[in-house]
C-alpha cells in the first residue's frame, strides 16, 4: 500500500468557525401582528426557529404585509428594503 494512503490524513477544516444561518422567509413574519418587535425570543414563542439556531438570516422571499421592527443577525438586501418601504426597521443583533 502506498505510503500517502497509510499514514493518517489531518490538516485544516473550517467547519468549526463556519457561520451557519437559519433562513426565515418575509411571508413568515406576517403571522405577528402590526408594530410589533420581531426578536429571537418571538420567533421561539411562534415556532418559526428552534433552540438550537444561533444565528437568523431574513430572506426576501414573499411579501410583508405589516409593519414590523425586525432583529436578526443579517438580512438580504430585497428583505431589509421591503421592511423598510412599510415603515418597519430592521436592526443587526450579534
Amino acid at each position: 500500500m502506498p505510503l500517502a494512503r497509510r499514514l493518517p490524513k489531518r490538516g485544516f477544516n473550517n467547519k468549526r468557525f463556519k457561520v451557519v444561518y437559519h433562513p426565515l422567509n418575509l411571508t413568515s413574519l406576517n403571522t405577528f401582528d402590526n408594530g410589533a418587535t420581531v426578536d429571537r425570543a418571538a420567533l421561539l414563542l411562534k415556532g418559526l426557529i428552534n433552540t438550537r439556531v444561533k444565528g437568523i438570516k431574513i430572506l426576501g422571499t414573499g411579501k410583508l404585509e405589516k409593519k414590523l421592527t425586525v432583529k436578526a443577525t443579517a438580512f438580504s438586501v430585497s428583505a431589509r428594503t421591503a421592511i423598510e418601504k412599510l415603515g418597519g426597521a430592521t436592526e443587526l443583533v450579534s
